[in-house]
């Protein structure tokens, strides 16, 4: 019985963790053996009704079905054996038969699935294959082999540590299925089952991994001609006279319409490398050894497939690169335009400073003629009291009254001006 201990409560995911890399199991398989295999592309909405058409299928043959949250399910039905698995962007399906004939692919698995439920199946199909694992009695050298796949250059090797040798030529048949001819020497059951998986996997990466490669030829004039835009937007910018605003619109808009189109591709160009590399690591783990005379799973991709994912690769980052000679660019345009405005602000503050000045003169100019147009003013006040007083009987000269009191009324007048600036002032501050 084992010691239970004291320990703290578990993390609400540590069992769905632990149990991750249980997830998949391999396929124990009953050789000979033929196998079917799709993928379907899906959306989140057909990935539910994918589902809901499993479960339909698990209630036609009485099986228990797969809980909501799972991914992965195998179970016998009938006369074959169904694996399911649902992948982030597709979903796959392949059928077992425990059936050898004299003709490969003659009675695919696929014969064994119900017709009507095979046709309802959501999504659309992206890979179909076959595949059969046969004695190595069955067939004698690579002629029988090359007929079998309608005279096409093979690509083959010895697989699995020389316990079985694999074949396919990687095209679309008559039936509209790929075709995998795996010839056994020694394969055990699970070994069987790994070796089909990865013969299927490298088929449905492959075709995964290929959807940027339309992408990318659309793309490519596209950078063509943005890169041109660059170069001429440039070119203007060395330009003394050139129009900085409108050529900082100008680049706005290629730098918008770049960031665009890198967006919106962004996800595919990702999952292709993902995918592609996927293939490389399948291709690793059936440990090839050259077959005389035939091209490798791994030789095949690297002059096949790898090109093309070297153009998806190479498309995105040339538009990052361009992204990032569009982003300096701006910079330096932006750069020269806030220098041009700082300028022209600098001139405007010139032009306010000496309208200011004049303003202040004028209006030094203004209080002197109201100084002396007060002190008048004054003056002639008292120049009246005085021919008043006179007239009163008062002895008092009035002119000589209204000369003494212009430069007394003067300094006055001149202080109380001043006076009220200083008051204003401090009100201001």
């Amino acid at each position: 019985m084992p010691t239970l201990f004291p320990l703290p409560e578990n993390h609400s995911k540590r069992f769905l963790l632990h149990n991750e890399v249980h997830a998949r199991a391999s396929v124990i398989l009953e050789l000979p053996v033929r196998a079917s295999h799709l993928a379907l592309m899906v959306n989140p909405e057909e990935k539910k009704q994918d589902f809901a058409h499993l479960l339909t299928l698990c209630e036609r043959f009485g099986i228990t079905p797969p809980t909501p949250d799972a991914n992965h399910f195998m179970a016998t039905f009938g006369d074959f054996q169904l694996l399911w698995e649902q992948h982030s962007e597709f979903v796959t399906y392949t059928f077992f038969v425990n059936l050898n004939t004299s003709q490969p692919f003659a009675e695919p698995a696929l014969k064994k699935a119900p017709v009507d439920w095979m046709a309802k199946l959501p999504g659309q199909l992206m890979v179909a294959s076959h595949a059969e694992i046969i004695p190595a009695n069955q067939l004698n050298n690579l002629d029988e082999i090359s007929a079998l796949f309608s005279g096409n250059a093979l690509v083959g090797a010895e697989v699995s540590g020389g316990a079985a040798s694999a074949y396919t030529d990687f095209r679309i048949h008559a039936d509209g299925f790929s075709h995998f001819l795996i010839i056994n020497k020694h394969l055990k059951k699970a070994q069987a089952g790994r070796l089909i998986q990865r013969l299927f996997e490298i088929e449905v990466y492959r075709v995964m991994a290929l959807l940027a490669f339309p992408i990318a030829r659309q793309l490519t004039p596209v950078l063509i001609k943005s890169d041109q835009q660059l170069r001429t937007i440039t070119a203007a910018m060395a330009e003394e006279d050139s129009d900085d605003s409108r050529l900082l619109d100008e680049l706005t808009r290629l730098a918008a319409e770049i960031e665009n189109h890198i967006s919106s591709n962004d996800y595919r160009f990702g999952a292709a490398s993902a995918y592609y590399n996927l293939v490389v690591r399948r291709i690793q783990d059936l440990r090839e050894v050259r077959i005389q005379g035939l091209q490798t799973f791994s030789e095949f991709m690297n002059r096949r497939l790898e090109p093309a994912i070297g153009t998806c690769q190479s498309t995105i980052k040339r538009f990052m690169r361009l992204s990032e000679r569009i982003s300096n660019a701006g910079e330096l345009l932006r750069t020269r335009v806030d220098i041009s405005i700082e300028r022209q602000n600098q001139a405007l503050l010139k032009s306010m400073n000496t309208h200011a000045k004049m303003q202040l003169k004028l209006q030094s100019t203004v209080e002197g003629l109201s100084i002396i147009a007060i002190t008048s003013y004054v003056v002639g006040l008292i120049g009246s009291i005085a021919q008043a007083m006179k007239s009163a009987g008062w002895q008092i000269n009035p002119s000589i009254a209204v000369g003494v009191s212009i430069p007394v009324v003067l300094v006055v007048v001149a202080l109380g001006v001043r006076r009220i600036h200083k008051v204003i002032q401090k009100i201001d501050d």
